[in-house]
């Protein structure tokens, strides 16, 4: 399937040149560019991998200690709630401006924008997850003498699990788009920024080098948190996953 969208490509871009150019370069041309700017799309790369770390896993972080509170507390979830509703589905990228006045580097701010594109859907599915454990796993816990402590992290935690991890999916594609729109407008590294520039100077051959690396960075990322799941979750062997 490969091979024959490529022969297509071909034909469209370089055969009978049914495609404007230079905004669609044939194969050839897009391989030329991934060989000749190595280098430069090796460092982007390097430098969105790090971003994403790191706006990720705090996102991840704060959402976890966020979703459990709302989820167990009654009270924190009366007052938490209505503010998650309100401020959580506003897209992390429309706080770009007040990001880029707030914060004292364009790295930090994109760091921030990546974190609170992840924290809305975590804290969501980590919440009712949460909520939503089953009275009787308690009950037979406290029963046993279980305190607080051991009925969160021993408890409600692990029978929220598959609720996180959906939240842990969802965050994470919204933090893909979130780290591409952070680097196109203040941090000067990244493939965001690489596809940015390359399209400044009409350079599309680096866009389309650019935009197969992301689909093999995206890809690779998503695969590895799908193995993360299976095996966090192999006492679910037998249930039907998507």
């Amino acid at each position: 399937a490969a091979v024959l969208a490529l022969c297509i490509w071909e034909l469209f871009t370089a055969g009978f040149r049914l495609l404007p150019m230079p905004y669609f370069p044939s194969p050839a041309g897009v391989l030329e560019s991934l060989v000749n700017d190595r280098a430069l799309l090796f460092d982007s790369t390097w430098h969105s991998l790090i971003l994403l770390a790191l706006g990720y896993l705090l996102g991840v972080v704060l959402a976890l200690i966020t979703g459990i509170c709302i989820g167990w507390s009654g009270r924190v979830r009366y007052w938490g709630m209505p503010l998650l509703k309100v401020v959580g589905p506003i897209p992390a990228t429309a706080w770009v401006p007040l990001a880029m006045v707030v914060s004292p580097s364009s790295f930090g701010s994109a760091v921030g924008l990546i974190a609170l594109a992840v924290w809305f859907p975590v804290t969501m599915l980590t919440a009712s997850g949460i909520s939503n454990t089953r009275a009787s796993y308690l009950d037979v816990a406290r029963t046993l003498g279980a305190g607080p402590a051991y009925l969160i992290f021993r408890v409600a935690i692990p029978a929220a699990m598959p609720s996180i991890f959906i939240g842990l999916f969802m965050g994470l594609g919204t933090s893909f788009l979130t780290l591409i729109v952070a680097e196109t407008v203040g941090v000067k590294s990244g493939l965001g920024w690489y596809v940015s520039w390359a399209q400044g100077w009409a350079e599309y051959g680096k866009v389309f080098a650019a935009l197969i690396i992301m689909a093999v960075f995206f890809s690779t990322i998503m695969t590895v948190l799908f193995k993360v799941r299976d095996r966090v979750l192999s006492w679910q062997k037998g249930v039907i996953k998507w």
